[in-house]
């Protein structure tokens, strides 16, 4: 199967353990990134949340402008600004802003926001998110052109707004959208012909509306005259790998424990019942949900979304923390070795040469015989040597 442009990357919400240091935990978010640039990785996306004690980045911004400062290539990401959260223009400032910085590397991820008691704390409906989110988006896009804005909603005014900066990169940074079960996400990227940030791509229900869900976003794109690009679909998958499953499964096993607890409080629903019912290795994987075994495993759970999904531009490893970290490390050190390579085919010449001489050899050992005996043959000859 030709894979031309499938890339490699991170999605960082973060999921940090209550009972270890969260200065600790960000900084190693950051040498994360570090680390998988230096193992080819081409982009990272950071999260924004502000409740649960698990979730601790607030700022994917700070964590972008952080990064980029350990970093020489890689692409960094919001993975997403919680649109209803913020004023738009603020919004927009602040991403022209790293544009800048980071000299064209930012990429700019938007959602409604996930966590219901974010949006509890700030007194915003739940049910109006989505709304709000597509809202906010259209008045950034256009703040990114560097259109004059004149908008009032129930969370913001903007009387003749406008950036005081374009953007580094033309016209602007990448955008791409949250997109977990429902159509919003296609609806609302299909509308401006932009990315798609498909969060649950793993989990059953996510999984089911993957084909669906690009249809739609497809389908709203001609209505409106765009065009989705595959190369700007992203999809996200939990995946620990270790040499052998054994090792894998002994890797997570207290991690993981831990992270079921907390995810089964706050996953949508359908998404949850990861604790009481069983072994969670054992639940996850035989439902497909994540990869906890070998870097064989990893490529059937990418090539399984292949045959869902068809073609998409970017495959991105969930940073669950399941793991200590010289385990983690190694995981994804594995990945780059055996999973990329793969799907990259760099080394399809290489297995066609090394066919050639195994299917080659025994001739070729002969002639090389040959002519090493004739090199002998003359030295004799030449030496008057019987």
């Amino acid at each position: 199967m030709n894979r031309p442009f499938l890339e490699h990357g991170l999605f960082i919400a973060p999921y940090h353990d209550i009972d270890e240091s969260p200065t600790v935990a960000l900084r190693r978010d950051i040498e994360l990134v570090a680390w998988c640039e230096q193992l080819g990785f081409r982009e990272a996306w950071f999260g924004e949340h502000h409740s649960t004690g698990w979730e601790t980045i607030c700022s994917p911004e700070l964590m972008i402008a952080a990064a980029a400062e350990r970093t020489r290539s890689i692409r960094l990401g919001t993975g997403v600004v919680s649109l209803p959260f913020h004023n738009p223009l603020m919004v927009a400032n602040r991403i022209i802003q790293l544009d800048h910085m980071t000299m064209g590397r930012t990429m700019f991820g938007a959602g409604p926001g996930l966590l219901t008691t974010d949006a509890q704390m700030l007194g915003i409906d739940i049910k109006a998110q989505r709304d709000m989110m597509a809202r906010a988006l259209d008045v950034i896009l256009r703040l990114l052109r560097g259109e004059e804005v004149t908008d009032k909603s129930s969370w913001y005014t903007l009387e003749r707004a406008r950036v005081h900066l374009l953007p580094y990169s033309h016209p602007h940074p990448e955008v791409a959208v949250a997109s977990a079960i429902t159509p919003s996400g296609g609806m609302t990227a299909g509308k401006y012909g932009l990315g798609m940030l498909c969060v649950a791509a793993t989990e059953t229900a996510g999984f089911d509306v993957l084909g669906e869900n690009w249809k739609i976003a497809n389908q709203v794109a001609a209505e409106h005259g765009q065009t989705m690009d595959p190369r700007k679909l992203r999809l996200v998958a939990p995946m620990h790998i270790a040499e052998t499953r054994e090792q894998a499964r002994a890797d997570v096993r207290e991690g993981l424990a831990r992270w079921c607890e907390y995810f089964d409080r706050v996953a949508p629903k359908g998404m949850g019942g990861l604790v009481g019912n069983g072994d969670p290795v054992d639940l996850l994987v035989n439902a497909g949900r994540a990869v906890i075994g070998t870097p064989a495993d990893a490529i059937a759970m990418v090539e399984k979304l292949i045959a869902k999904q068809g073609e998409f531009g970017v495959l991105l490893l969930q940073a669950h923390n399941w793991a200590e970290w010289g385990a983690t490390k190694k995981s994804y050190e594995l990945y780059a070795r055996h999973v990329m390579p793969h799907f990259e085919r760099v080394n399809r010449l290489r297995r066609q040469s090394f066919d050639r001489l195994r299917e080659d050899f025994e001739e070729m050992a002969e002639e090389r015989q040959k002519g090493a005996d004739l090199a002998f043959a003359r030295w004799r000859e030449k030496t008057g040597q019987e």
